[in-house]
């Protein structure tokens, strides 16, 4: 294939079309473009290209640049339908322009681009010879050629290293065996350019743990260590963030050089180049993750590391400008600017009831800017941002239906959290870093980083600077949640102040406060258990947040909202005396938000539902709230993804009101059944046709499943006449959506299915032998990334066993293999096996007998499990059908007997039928059991258990 040639007229027709791309001006670039496009169709497009990248050096180096991308696209995009000849020239001219480099720089990166795609798509195995290649010409007398070696280098171990890693010696060597000892000569290079890409290369392999890298460590961090003042602050840079990662992936490496590098750490974070304080921040986040054998190395340092952190959070001249004028103080009026909205995700906060836990608030970065149409959260990447937590929605707080979405990747959406904030552009600031650090650092060590800091804000808080204090207040919230215990104590005096701040004619202080405030929430609720707490702390956080509500600055709005969100959570019915003013404010705000801030306003009312509950079905509360949520529903088409946070809220606030809500279900209830039903044509079209019609948006399905269980729960038995006369009928769509493969999708359906059980059960009927049970049997999974679909199947489940009974026969034995396999299981998530308790009891409940045969292999866990229950009608409906089941079998417990009567001790408060069911177990095994075997296994009993039982059920 070396001998090809360009047909001279298709080689001129090319270059034509890469100049006219080159002047917009010159051609209608659209047209240009399609041309382009329509060229992958010719079998040779891709020789021709390299052709003008590297053998063409009369034509202008724009052109060719622009080929060499089409080029490397082609790759990356087309690899597999390359012709191999093709491939192989395309090869061979990149090698060969090795060589003899381009002068100029776009075309050499392009030609390295390319040979970096074709290794990367190629795989390193099919072209270990270029590696060689490579690095044998970083050995080059000549600086360009080395550069454009290095260049495609770095790039090939950015984007293959797992590859190269993983690759087999090639002539009797592995790649990287002798890459990665080449690349640390380079760190002592004397161009700074090549330093810092050869210290960029090597990171690559350090979070694999390549072998390569760990048999080279010692020589590879002498060479870090050498570069440590480089006078490069680029090399600086890249030496911390390749310490930050050393410290992630093989921290026992740098143990020996430990308090070096500490000292190094806070020099650096003091650098008057940002990108290495950036990057040096990331230390102190880093090395509070790591094991307590390294904890108290650090505790020395923190008396130099705070103040630095504190220094780096105020605001420099770059941030303030980049907040592009939102820190003027009338600005509510002013429309938002569309691209300043990110894309959401949904809220869905109803989770698993059973031991629900509050996660803790992970800091933000304190500007103000708030991702609420992604749920409140309070992260130092985006402060003022609320909450983000598990939590009950309304009166539902007894089902075990899980719609928190994807909860078994909490940590790696925290880490998104952790760093997403737009605040009008998305870049990871240095003052976010600092805070980040300050708050895990407060995390891991607590008084002692507040010793440090309380002196230090003292002075910040109290400034002449305006920024000074932002930069207090700030250092104050990102030290809540880890310092509160040695913070609170100061709180009576301090609270006082930001509430004094919340007022401050700087808005940027104002939004800063609330979200502080936010960040102290729980101690302010804590505060309302008496009289005088709630009279000096809890209500003036409470009326002064709900007044910066209704500010005239946009990024106030939103920290105030946000905030009262995290207020809300952690007070749920304390606000109960406070509803009216609290939904006079929220709703006042419909009127002078603007777009980004009414998607935050929207989780703020539904939190508020979520958290008061029944407490909102009344009339004054249903006159304030429906109006304006009406209005927004009426402005709304069905193709406005702004339906999504709305209803979403409305889910809420429909479980919250109940019945109230009756005279605006049907128009809400009508809408969602279309919403799912247009969505289900929508895929099936797009399913039947993908080159026609583009798949839909599935989440206008699943809010409005998600909304259509909200009013099921409310509503209960009066939502029956609406299900009956749905059109089309809403089964028949649910029957539809439970084959669906989009996770979300599933568990919407399934929720909406368990609360239909529960409300309606006879309109469920016709659809459970088939398609309803089989699929939810099917979901049924320990696999942690579908544990909120199977969350939910398990609980519909449960739902449906109580309600049909026998009819439930031919399902127990698969059900029982599934549920049995979780309780087995120690990698099934705890949420997962609280619900298969329950289910297994409530199948005893529906069909006892064929349990009863099984009840050997399941009692002991069960007995263990269930201790762990909250007591709620769901777990006594189970028990009751473990009563019943051992009824039954009375001898498939003998080894249990013990486990059982102090299970049944511990039951508070059972229900009368349930507490009946306990007495005729007792009293049961007192009749079967020989005198000896009852005294025996009485007596083996604590004495508090025998007086309980004495007591109770007049053993």
């Amino acid at each position: 294939m070396s001998t090809w040639q360009p047909q001279e007229q298709g080689l001129n027709d090319l270059l034509l079309l890469l100049r006219d791309a080159t002047r917009p001006e010159s051609r209608d670039q659209l047209l240009v473009q399609q041309k382009l496009a329509s060229f992958n169709e010719i079998p040779d497009y891709n020789s021709y290209l390299v052709y003008i990248l590297t053998k063409m050096p009369q034509v202008d180096s724009y052109p060719r640049a622009i080929a060499g991308h089409l080029l490397k696209n082609n790759i990356r995009s087309y690899f597999n339908n390359i012709p191999l000849q093709v491939l192989d020239h395309v090869k061979l001219c990149c090698a060969e322009a090795l060589n003899n480099p381009d002068p100029d720089l776009d075309v050499r990166r392009t030609i390295a681009s390319s040979i970096a795609a074709i290794v990367t798509r190629g795989q390193t195995h099919n072209w270990p010879q270029i590696l060689q290649v490579l690095v044998e010409k970083l050995d080059s007398p000549d600086l360009v050629t080395i550069e454009m070696a290095f260049d495609a280098l770095a790039m090939i171990c950015e984007d293959a290293a797992r590859d190269l890693d993983q690759q087999q010696p090639f002539e009797g060597n592995k790649p990287l065996d002798f890459m990665i000892p080449k690349f640390i000569q380079f760190f002592y290079n004397p161009d700074a350019k090549l330093r810092a890409i050869a210290i960029t290369a090597t990171s690559q392999f350090i979070m694999l743990q390549s072998q390569s890298l760990l048999q080279n460590m010692n020589s590879y961090l002498n060479a870090l260590f050498a570069r440590a003042t480089d006078e490069s602050p680029r090399v600086r840079q890249e030496i911390c963030r390749s310490l930050v990662m050393v410290l992630e992936a093989s921290p026992q490496a740098l143990t020996p050089y430990i308090d070096s590098v500490i000292d190094y750490m806070i020099y650096c974070t003091h650098d008057e180049t940002e990108e290495v304080a950036l990057e040096a921040c990331d230390f102190w986040i880093q090395f509070s993750n790591l094991d307590n054998d390294m904890y108290e190395r650090l505790l020395p340092y923190l008396p130099r590391i705070i103040p630095e952190l504190l220094k780096k959070m105020v605001y420099s001249d770059t941030d303030l400008f980049m907040l592009g004028g939102s820190d003027e103080d009338d600005n509510a009026h002013i429309p938002d600017n569309e691209m300043d909205i990110k894309p959401r995700h949904s809220r869905r906060h109803r989770g698993p009831t059973i031991q629900p836990q509050q996660q803790q608030n992970s800091i933000q970065d304190g500007d103000g800017e708030e991702n609420g149409q992604n749920g409140q959260n309070s992260d130092i990447s985006n402060v003022s941002e609320g909450h983000n937590g598990v939590h009950q929605n309304g009166d539902h707080v007894d089902n075990n239906h899980d719609d928190n979405e994807n909860e078994n990747d909490d940590d790696d959406d925290d880490d998104d959290e952790f760093y997403d904030d737009d605040e009008f552009y998305s870049e990871w600031t240095l003052r976010k870093c600092s805070a980040a650090a300050l708050d895990v650092l407060s995390t891991t060590y607590q008084r002692y980083v507040v010793i440090v800091l309380l002196p230090l804000l003292n002075q910040n808080l109290f400034s002449e600077d305006w920024k000074e204090r932002e930069s207090g207040i700030l250092a104050l919230g990102a030290a809540a949640e880890g310092g509160i215990k040695d913070i609170a104590p100061h709180l009576p005096e301090m609270l006082p102040y930001l509430i004094k701040s919340l007022n401050d004619p700087k808005p940027l202080i104002r939004s800063i406060t609330c979200w502080a405030l936010g960040r102290f929430s729980r101690w302010c609720v804590e505060q309302a258990e008496k009289p005088e707490g709630r009279l000096a702390f809890f209500e003036p956080v409470l009326f002064s947040l709900l007044q910066r509500v209704l500010d005239k600055n946009k990024r106030v709005q939103e920290a105030a909202c946000s905030a009262f969100a995290t207020l809300e959570e952690e007070a749920t019915i304390e606000l109960v005396p406070y509803l009216e003013p609290i939904l006079i404010n929220l709703t006042t705000a419909f009127n002078t938000y603007q777009h980004k801030n009414l998607l935050i306003l929207y989780d703020a009312l539904g939190t508020l539902a979520e958290s008061v509950g029944s407490a909102l079905n009344q009339p004054r509360c249903l006159v304030l709230m429906m109006p304006p949520l009406i209005a927004k529903w009426n402005q709304l088409s069905d193709q406005d993804t702004d339906l999504f946070p709305l209803l979403e809220c409305l889910s809420s606030v429909t479980a919250a009101l109940g019945t109230v809500f009756a005279p605006y279900a049907e128009p809400v209830f009508t809408r969602c059944v279309k919403l799912v039903a247009t969505t289900l044509h929508q895929i099936f079209m797009a399913d039947q046709n993908p080159d026609e019609y583009d798949p839909p948006d599935v989440e206008f399905m699943v809010v409005a499943l998600d909304l259509l269980s909200g009013l099921v729960q409310g509503l209960g038995q009066l939502i029956e006449p609406l299900v009956a006369n749905s059109d089309p009928p809403l089964l028949s769509l649910l029957a539809v959506c439970v084959h669906d493969p989009v996770t979300e999708v599933l568990q919407a359906t399934y929720a909406l299915i368990g609360d239909l059980a529960m409300a309606c059960f006879d309109q469920l009927k016709d659809y459970l032998a088939q398609p309803i049970l089989p699929e939810l049997i099917e979901q049924i999974s320990p696999d942690p990334n579908l544990v909120s679909v199977s969350n939910n199947a398990v609980w519909a489940v449960g739902e449906i066993a109580i309600r049909w009974g026998q009819e439930m026969q031919p399902f127990i034995e698969p059900l029982l293999q599934q549920l049995l396999s979780l309780l087995g299981n120690p990698e099934t998530q705890e949420s997962l096996q609280e619900n298969a308790i329950i289910t297994i009891g409530r199948l005893g409940y529906a069909c006892p007998e064929i349990l009863a045969r099984r009840l050997p292999q399941f009692i002991r866990p069960w007995l263990e499990k269930s201790t762990m229950l909250r007591e709620n009608d769901e777990k006594d409906t189970s028990f009751q059908g473990l009563c019943t089941v051992i009824k039954v079998n009375p001898s498939g417990i003998t080894d249990q007997f013990n486990n059982l009567f102090e299970l049944i001790a511990r039951y508070q408060r059972p229900s009368p039928q349930l507490s009946k069911s306990f007495n005729e177990i007792l009293m049961g095994y007192k009749s079967m059991l020989t005198e000896e075997q009852w005294k025996q296994g009485w007596g083996s009993l604590t004495p508090e258990t025998q007086q309980t039982l004495v007591h109770k059920y007049g053993v």
